[in-house]
């Protein structure tokens, strides 16, 4: 039997792609609010006996978190076979550790509380810091999808002469991963952060790739600021526009617009969280991350894949 596919509200465009690409089964689920702010969810398409997955990008997770638990609730009182999180982008993954005396460890207690609920949890490109996999963190079966294929895919169909740039040191695991198997030249550069929207950049000496049109790439695109750094300082320096490409498309307010101020050319990112710089579709990928992780859990993958 194919999985069953529900969608949280906001996340439909994104469930239908993962569905097609799977294959799974949509499922209709409502929910409302009371006038107090409390959620009701209904499961109108039964899930008992299904290998069920809610679809929830937990971008400014915390209204979306209570919802999902209680979707998640009901598709296991209704019979659900399996209960799994298809999460694009996953929350709480920055604070690691206590920095400061008395601060939660959120990204231990959010990976404690999601894998209380759900049997298995699909990402894509968790920003991992302290922790070199999800497992570390979850104790479920968890996957981490890389969009760095498709950022690459990108990058080719659409930048003649690439050199791809990353802003800091966190950037060279994604900036490898999408120049390396193209052949593609690459740079990393430094950078000192000095506040959420205060940072130095580092630029080298570039000469010897002049000629080529530079992409800057990085997980998340949150407030623009290093990336509007760089740009800046290339474009002073002759460079053409620089296109950028990222995973996940946060984007505080205004940060766009910093970004075409400073002279971005192209700005691409995955639809892991919708915005309108969504030009690279990972539903895909995604749909092959469940699929393969449901064909290794003991007793499901047999029913998942039939």
């Amino acid at each position: 039997m194919t999985p069953l596919l529900y969608a949280l509200p906001g996340n439909e465009a994104f469930a239908r792609g993962l569905a097609q690409a799977w294959p799974a089964e949509p499922g209709a689920l409502a929910s409302r609010r009371f006038p107090d702010g409390e959620t009701l969810i209904r499961l109108d398409t039964p899930p008992a006996g299904r290998d069920v997955a809610l679809v929830c990008t937990l971008h400014e997770p915390d209204p979306k978190v209570m919802p999902l638990l209680l979707a998640a609730g009901a598709a296991r009182e209704l019979g659900a076979r399996s209960v799994g999180l298809v999460a694009p982008y996953l929350a709480y993954m920055r604070q690691d550790h206590s920095f400061h005396a008395g601060e939660a460890r959120s990204a231990a207690h959010f990976a404690r509380l999601l894998s209380q609920h759900f049997d298995w949890l699909v990402t894509v490109d968790p920003h991992l810091h302290r922790f070199h996999a999800l497992d570390e963190l979850y104790a479920i079966p968890a996957a981490a999808v890389a969009a760095a294929p498709l950022l690459a895919q990108w990058i080719a169909r659409n930048v003649a002469q690439p050199v791809v740039i990353g802003p800091d040191e966190e950037s060279r695991q994604w900036i490898t991963a999408i120049a390396a198997p193209a052949g593609l030249p690459w740079r990393v550069l430094g950078k000192e952060r000095f506040g959420d929207r205060d940072v130095h950049i580092r630029l080298p000496d570039l000469s010897e790739l002049a000629g080529r049109t530079p992409v800057l790439a990085d997980d998340i695109i949150s407030t623009g600021a290093t990336l509007a750094g760089v740009i800046r300082q290339l474009r002073a320096r002759g460079w053409p526009a620089p296109a950028c490409v990222a995973v996940h498309a946060v984007f505080a307010p205004q940060a766009q617009a910093m970004l075409l101020e400073a002279g971005a050319g192209a700005i691409a990112t995955t639809n892991t969280i919708g915005h309108p710089t969504n030009a690279i579709d990972a539903s895909g990928a995604v749909a092959a991350g469940c699929r393969d992780l449901l064909a290794r859990l003991p007793l499901r993958g047999a029913a998942s894949a039939a």
